[in-house]
């Protein structure tokens, strides 16, 4: 029997997820003048997990995977934050997005705290019935991490819905009853007590704060043009939402290519494409767009959807939009976000722009726990309204002290989790 390391060498980086949520965070502390024993208290991870898993696949395989779960805070409530199964995903993207997504669920007012869960294997290698598997023995080798009260998983890059469910399955199937008891994972299939619209969340609510962004702008978001990196679960969904508001998908990228057309990609059109197909690629009656020149198109409106570190310094030089809604967690360096600033774009930063399925999944998690239901006009209803809220209250502090929209968000956020901590008591 061989054993298959399910990895790669780790992508190298100069910036990476970590050290641009570092960077966010200290930018803030200074901007709240927060005292040491707060600083430390918010800085570092409250509990940092890995391990190993060794499943064996249907045809005699045995793959050695790494498995990671930072919780950085539970101030607020239970660690919240989805699971990246990726082939180079390492314990310090988890952290950096863990912290992320503290910042996140303060910014947008539910109560969780910040968490991140990462598998260190390709996803796309997979196929439904290996992936099950690997999916399952995470959930064995993670079930003491995992909980309603500790770390509440949802997907993220690599995984979705299906495999929410089979964590659903596997823990319910262990404590020997028909239901969890209580709600231990989000984003799960709508029939095994999922939320209906949780799947769009993320991208609906991208395209609400550039709604919003375009009022505060003077712009008419049924009339302008736009530009989305990345045509996964947020991209295709927001540039979908943008195009049936009128508004001209002008450029879309994926990780195998990109297509261009000047007056409007057929969106519905492109997603059967890509459903068919795999990628955007060979899209009838459009150009072809090398993936790197998606920054430099000419638009109102740039969604980076994709991974992190996307936007740095020389990226953000040549961008040609006046707003950037940032679909993906961390796009953007903390250099290529000096070079945004400095000519003045309108950024929608990721803790704002991308909260909205985090938001749905607090409905289906309090739906689970209260074992009440939600139609989908009510989740709509409720994640419009308070993205606009959120939004709203960023961009009031922006023009108050005169920061960018990311600053003000951070600021938000981290001074609310410093509040829980002062309110919780600093002895032990």
């Amino acid at each position: 029997m061989s054993v298959t390391p399910c990895t790669k060498q780790a992508r190298v980086q100069d910036v990476g997820i970590l050290t641009t949520a570092l960077r966010s965070f200290e930018r803030a502390a200074a901007g709240l003048g927060l005292p040491d024993h707060l600083y430390l208290k918010l800085l570092n991870p409250s509990e940092k997990i890995e391990t190993s898993v060794t499943p064996i696949l249907p045809d005699g395989r045995v793959l050695e995977i790494q498995t990671f779960i930072t919780q950085h805070s539970s101030i607020l409530g239970p660690a919240k934050g989805g699971i990246r199964m990726t082939a180079d995903v390492t314990h310090d993207d988890i952290t950096g997005l863990a912290m992320e997504m503290s910042w996140k669920t303060s910014l947008i007012g539910i109560p969780f705290g910040g968490g991140k869960a990462g598998i260190r294997c390709d996803a796309e290698s997979l196929s439904s019935d290996e992936k099950e598997i690997v999916i399952r023995s995470f959930t064995r080798g993670s079930r003491r991490h995992i909980g309603p009260e500790l770390y509440v998983p949802a997907p993220d890059l690599g995984t979705n819905e299906r495999d929410m469910g089979h964590i659903w399955d596997c823990i319910s199937y262990s404590s020997g009853t028909a239901i969890t008891n209580g709600c231990y994972v989000t984003g799960k299939p709508p029939i095994l007590g999922g939320v209906v619209g949780r799947r769009e969340a993320t991208g609906k609510g991208v395209v609400y704060t550039i709604v919003a962004a375009c009022e505060q702008l003077g712009l008419d978001p049924g009339a302008i043009r736009c530009a989305v990196q990345g045509f996964g679960n947020v991209g295709a969904v927001a540039a979908a939402e943008l195009a049936a508001l009128g508004a001209k998908i002008v450029a879309v990228t994926d990780l195998r290519g990109g297509v261009f057309k000047d007056d409007g990609l057929d969106i519905p059109s492109l997603t059967a494409h890509v459903v068919s197909t795999g990628s955007v690629n060979d899209f009838v009656g459009a150009e072809v767009l090398d993936q790197d020149s998606i920054f430099g198109v000419a638009c109102d409106c740039f969604v980076p959807a994709a991974t992190g570190s996307q936007i740095d310094a020389e990226r953000a030089a040549t961008i040609r939009a006046r707003i950037v809604a940032e679909g993906a967690n961390a796009p953007t360096t903390p250099e290529g976000d000096e070079v945004l600033d400095d000519r003045g774009l309108f950024v929608v930063p990721d803790i704002l722009c991308n909260a909205g399925g985090v938001f749905v999944s607090y409905l289906e998690y309090t739906k689970e726990t209260q074992r009440e239901q939600i139609t989908l006009s009510g989740v709509e209803t409720r994640l419009r309204k308070r993205m606009q809220s959120a939004f709203e209250e960023v961009c009031a502090r922006a023009q108050t002290n005169r920061t960018a929209m990311r600053q003000a968000a951070m600021e938000i956020a981290v001074s609310r989790v410093a509040e829980g901590v002062l309110s919780r008591g600093l002895w032990p």
